[in-house]
């Protein structure tokens, strides 16, 4: 009703108008149009909706302009490798510093490239405890006996884009070949080379074994480190029968290792002897030459005396033999018929030349 009346108005001001011109009178109408209260409440609300509408595409500009900046760049850390793809391609792989990609059109899928570990065997709880997992550490040898062993696998990325799309979980590919390789190997050994001497041997082998297979299977994954951890029969009945023949094996080894100390000790001391006893021997023998060699000599001078006075020689021989037979002995002159002996004293007093007990007697 309200604007009818304001209508009805203005066809009034306008009729008004008309017949000032038809005097002729020339003066121009002065009216206003009246103005609706509803449309300029209308116009006040548009404009007040869109100032709010500007401020919002403002706002949702400057998120989108901070959102673009912000996937435009990225970091890879030092130990870490970065895979870039782009509607599922692989287009690059970056190493540590700072990296631009296109926003929205490329994902960046990091990498770590640090050396990790797992027990195979065992687990290890909250707690920090090792937690015996059998289906994982009872295994059976070449002798057909139970071993209960543990390990420690390391590992770590050779390819990230291998380890990102050739399968789906590479690290329980890697577990199952670990104990698939750790299965094989410790059948070919006795219980004795698995608990005792063998392990290095048998770490070597199952390093190699899963190395193989991990080429083969192509995961992306290495092998850095194999260890035993733990070897032990899987009774208790048995573990002191294994630890009793280890006592035995370590006293053998004691002993022997004191054998090979008191052969060390003693061979140069013996070898040192036999030298002076070989010297000794070799000392006499050129002595024992050239004496010889010395009464050769005489000999042959004394034959060459005695073909000259052949005589003379052989009496000078015989005293030379009494001189050094006679003055030793017990001198007794007898006729071979008397029954007393007296024997002749030493002039000189010595004891051995003459008789010191009285007279021998002979029948």
């Amino acid at each position: 009703m309200r604007n009818i009346g304001n209508w009805n108005q203005w066809n009034r001001a306008r009729g008004n108008a008309s017949g000032s011109e038809q005097t002729g009178q020339g003066q121009q109408p002065n009216f206003t149009f009246p103005k609706d209260p509803g449309s300029q409440e209308g116009t006040g609300r548009a404009g007040k909706g869109g100032g709010i509408l500007r401020i919002t595409a403002i706002i949702l500009g400057i998120l989108i302009v901070l959102s673009f900046l912000r996937g435009a760049y990225y970091s890879v850390d030092e130990q870490e490798n970065a895979v870039v793809t782009m509607f599922g391609k692989v287009v690059r792989t970056d190493t540590a510093g700072l990296h631009f990609k296109l926003p929205w059109l490329q994902k960046v899928t990091i990498v770590d490239m640090t050396t990790h570990g797992f027990g195979i065997g065992y687990d290890v709880d909250n707690n920090g405890q090792n937690i015996t997992v059998e289906d994982e550490g009872i295994m059976i040898t070449s002798d057909f006996n139970f071993v209960d062993i543990d390990f420690y696998l390391e590992y770590k990325v050779s390819d990230p884009i291998k380890y990102i799309y050739n399968s789906k979980e590479p690290e329980a590919i890697l577990k199952n070949a670990a104990l698939a390789a750790i299965r094989s190997t410790v059948s070919d050994y006795t219980v004795d080379d698995v608990i005792t001497t063998g392990k290095s041997q048998i770490q070597a082998e199952i390093r190699d074994r899963l190395s193989a297979s991990l080429n083969h299977k192509d995961i992306g994954l290495q092998v850095v480190n194999i260890q035993i951890q733990d070897a032990e029969p899987p009774t208790q009945e048995i573990v002191q029968a294994f630890k009793a023949v280890e006592t035995a094996k370590q006293g053998k080894e004691t002993a022997i290792n004191n054998a090979n100390r008191y052969r060390n000790e003693s061979l140069p001391t013996a070898e040192a002897e036999a030298d002076k006893i070989v010297q000794t021997a070799q000392a006499a023998k050129e002595a024992r030459i050239a004496e010889a060699q010395g009464q050769v000599a005489r000999f042959e001078k004394m034959y060459d005396e005695y073909v000259k006075y052949p005589n003379i020689t052989r009496q000078r021989l015989y005293y030379e033999a009494m001189e050094k037979v006679l003055p030793g002995q017990k001198i007794i002159i007898t006729d071979g018929n008397t029954q007393q002996l007296l024997p002749i004293g030493s002039f000189t007093g010595n004891a051995g030349s003459g008789s010191a007990g009285g007279a021998d007697y002979e029948k």
